[in-house]
């Protein structure tokens, strides 16, 4: 793991690229937040992240996000009050871990099915949570290694059923860009087709969905120019992955 030094350093870099990235289209920066992506990192990467004053940080796997933050809670040095950090899952979602992340994660990036959708619905009112956000994640650029809807038709059915759950607060929607050859003008597809399916959302059912996740380290230029509001970025904050300490 990096020291708190170098990950500071990074910080400056990304949120410099960002910066750029925003001046390039002619948007705020301040539009446009950083989710640290500690995942296959130890507990010291959330906790660099909430030292560093970053509101959130993003998780794949419930498990791991489960016991991390239990680490982080005993890493918080004694006689200082517990950081307030919010857990975003940003990974694919199992139905059979669907009760799990409604009752550990503050919002869930990653619902892909109505299906989902109305089990998480149905879970917070049995374990009395009020309000679950969540975003609906879509595989804007068609990618048969990705996860979500692949048409807007099958996006709008997702939201609907999302704007019904009693108890969940629909954000907006996310996506993970393809990789191939052409990769940043592929990417720019990507988002630009979500952005796109976002607005027919909000026309349609005449509701806010502010939040557009998209955009990773290797490709969040063209995700600022398309609209993205939350960038998630992990190996340029934090450097390479160690698999193996992985939950």
């Amino acid at each position: 793991m990096i020291s708190f030094e170098e990950f500071s350093e990074n910080c400056a870099r990304v949120r410099e690229r960002v910066a750029e990235a925003c001046a390039a289209c002619g948007r705020n920066p301040a539009e446009v937040t950083i989710l640290p992506v500690t995942k296959n990192h130890p507990v010291a990467a959330p906790l660099y992240a909430a030292r560093a004053g970053f509101a959130a940080v993003g998780e794949n796997r419930v498990q791991e996000a489960e016991t991390k933050k239990k680490e982080f809670a005993a890493g918080v040095p004694a006689g200082t009050p517990t950081p307030l950090l919010r857990w975003e899952l940003i990974g694919h979602l199992q139905s059979n871990k669907a009760r799990h992340a409604a009752e550990h994660f503050d919002r869930v990036q990653s619902v892909d099915s109505i299906a989902l959708a109305r089990k998480l619905d149905r879970i917070c009112g049995e374990i009395g949570r009020e309000r679950l956000p969540i975003l609906l994640q879509a595989n804007a650029g068609s990618d048969p290694a990705k996860f979500g809807t692949t048409d807007f038709d099958a996006l709008r059915a997702l939201a609907e059923a999302a704007l019904a759950g009693t108890r969940l607060r629909l954000d907006g929607l996310m996506c993970v860009a393809p990789i191939d050859d052409d990769s940043l003008e592929t990417a720019r597809r990507c988002f630009d087709t979500l952005r796109e399916w976002r607005d027919r959302l909000e026309g349609e059912f005449g509701a806010k969905l502010p939040e557009l996740s998209m955009g990773m380290s290797h490709d969040l230029a063209p995700a600022v120019a398309a609209g993205s509001t939350m960038v998630r970025v992990g190996t340029a904050l934090f450097g390479a992955r160690d698999y193996g300490a992985a939950v």
